[in-house]
């Protein structure tokens, strides 16, 4: 059929679409192509969205490895577990026992006999991954390492990290019993992130000094994060979290960052050197930066009322306690996003007030991202004869 055409006319018909197409479609690939999933040297590593535990990336996720320092983030789980149980607070004094002083590795030279703070000895813990620091809390909160320990396994279990086994509370041990692995190391990031958020303003200090006081005197410590990622520059908010290195764990980071309301979490365990751990984790974050997107609401949206049957009153007030927001990990661009209510025609009297009464979704298209739930504002009785006596004459006479 082309062949019968005039060339000029088979040139803008046929050749010139086609060499467009071409080239749209090569720019497509191209951008599928930038986005690759990056390549890291790592001998395990993972990348996970805060929010919903999405899993963007990984390699050897699975692969049980010695965590060294990380070990540390269930540390701090415990001890803000505590915190938010009131078993402990910020300001009570911890004393140092000969076993925590006996610590090596990572330290603050914490000595015997002398006392901290929970919240001075938190950042030992995270700043400067004091090991000393960490157990002087350990026995602090359960009266021994040992039993604290079990209560990072039991908290461990719960969380679904199925295959960790803690030894110690602060990483340092040789045991070839003390595994984790990359995908249960982002687990425990997420809890302790997501649950305690104030965990950021200890993970990016990046320099404070503490004083050391003892029988010998006073004395004055500097703290210095081993994060250092903190002093790279990047295109996203680094909010943490935990280095951690041993001959047998080698250099381990668990890396949190923000940008646009996206939180991510990169684990990189036994990196080739300490300083490709910092840059591998890095370009983990920004892979998932690309690729993530957030539709969020400022505030809750109005539901409206429904009709009440049999009621003192006709209608109830719908409220909604939470706004909507969802994280896209697909790479996606949102479009334009729906609220379809999924809500009865009317109640039936009584209404209690907060009762659930149906919901909000939220549809891109006709993909539903998510809903979030409409509960009765106020309470609604069941009506008397009089209650619709004086109904009927309201509507008689207007009024």
């Amino acid at each position: 059929m082309f062949r019968k055409l005039p060339y000029r006319l088979f040139i803008r018909i046929v050749l010139i679409p086609g060499l467009i197409f071409s080239v749209a479609g090569g720019a497509v690939i191209y951008a599928f192509a930038a986005e690759k999933e990056p390549e890291v040297g790592s001998k395990a590593a993972i990348l996970m969205e805060a929010s919903t535990g999405n899993v963007l990336f990984e390699k050897n996720a699975d692969e049980r490895r010695s965590p060294a320092s990380i070990t540390k983030i269930m540390t701090l789980i415990l001890i803000f577990d505590a915190l938010e149980e009131e078993k402990i607070t910020l300001t009570d004094m911890v004393t140092t026992s000969a076993h925590a002083k006996s610590m090596g590795g990572s330290q603050v030279f914490l000595e015997e006999g002398e006392q901290q703070t929970v919240e001075t000895l938190i950042k030992c813990i995270v700043v400067a991954s004091g090991n000393d620091a960490s157990v002087a809390m350990a026995e602090y909160i359960a009266g021994s390492e040992e039993k604290f320990v079990a209560g990072m396994n039991d908290r461990a279990q719960k969380l679904g990290m199925t295959g960790t086994h803690f030894v110690d509370c602060c990483g340092l041990t040789d045991s070839p019993e003390h595994l984790t692995t990359a995908r249960d190391v982002a687990l425990m990031s997420r809890e302790l992130i997501t649950g305690y958020p104030q965990i950021s303003d200890y993970s990016t200090i990046w320099m404070e000094n503490i004083i050391h006081n003892t029988a010998k005197g006073n004395s004055e410590f500097g703290l210095t994060n081993t994060n250092k990622l903190l002093k790279m520059q990047t295109d996203f908010t680094v909010t943490g979290l935990k280095t951690g290195s041993t001959s047998l764990a080698g250099c381990c980071l668990s890396a949190t960052g923000r940008k646009g309301g996206i939180d991510l979490i990169a684990v990189v365990l036994d990196a080739p050197d300490y300083k490709i751990r910092f840059q591998e984790a890095k370009t983990i974050l920004d892979y998932g930066f690309r690729i993530c997107r957030k539709y969020e609401e400022k505030s809750p949206p109005d539901p409206g009322v429904l009709k009440v049957e049999h009621g003192k009153k006709e209608e109830v007030q719908l409220v909604c306690r939470d706004s909507f927001s969802m994280v896209r990990t697909d790479g996606k661009e949102f479009g334009t996003v729906e609220i379809r209510p999924d809500l009865p025609d009317t109640l039936r009297a009584p209404v209690e007030k907060g009762t659930e009464v149906g919901k909000l979704c939220y549809y891109d298209g006709e993909e539903k991202l998510g809903e979030i739930p409409v509960y009765a504002g106020e309470s609604v009785e069941k009506a008397a004869l009089w209650d619709y006596i004086i109904r009927f004459f309201r509507k008689l006479f207007g009024k």
